[in-house]
């Protein structure tokens, strides 16, 4: 959802008022229409917000999320299952996209950060989405064949001690 047009029609309010009220404030309103843009979207993110909660609470137990991608809110419904999962095998680590979430900041140089945005594009998920499958993929990897310690390589042999 793009919020450009619903700032802009603000930013056309405001100049209309200020045509009103003379030249020192539509002078004061120029100067303050650039600064104001941050905060109209994040008031805007927030009402979006709020009705997606209030129409979750209606939908339960489906739901509906306001995500950001960029500056642009996007909404993703999630409806009820129709039937239960089915359970993980053995040793494999079940990934649920939905249900309750942990939130956690990751700092990553910005070639890593743009790779992770292409691939989980092309795959039509969400960053989120796709750096929690790409975790559960590792700890299944990882529980699956445990790495060495030591950065040995598998099979290599090491000596400790002294020779002459």
């Amino acid at each position: 959802m793009d919020l450009t047009s619903y700032v802009n029609n603000l930013g056309r309010e405001f100049a209309t008022l200020a045509e009103a009220g003379g030249p020192e404030a539509r002078a004061l309103v120029e100067r303050l229409t650039g600064s104001l843009e941050s905060a109209i979207r994040m008031t805007l993110l927030d009402a979006l917000s709020a009705a997606a909660d209030e129409i979750t609470q209606d939908l339960a137990p489906g739901s509906v999320a306001v995500r950001l991608r960029g500056r642009d809110p996007d909404f993703v419904v999630s409806l009820p299952a129709a039937e239960a999962p089915e359970p993980a095998a053995e040793g494999e680590l079940q990934v649920a996209e939905d249900g309750p979430a942990a939130r956690i900041n990751v700092r990553m140089p910005e070639h890593l950060k743009a790779a992770i945005e292409e691939a989980a594009a092309r795959e039509g998920r969400s960053v989120n989405a796709w750096l929690s499958r790409a975790a559960a993929a590792a700890l299944q990897r990882t529980d699956q064949r445990p790495e060495p310690r030591g950065g040995a390589a598998r099979g290599a042999r090491q000596f400790s001690g002294w020779v002459r």
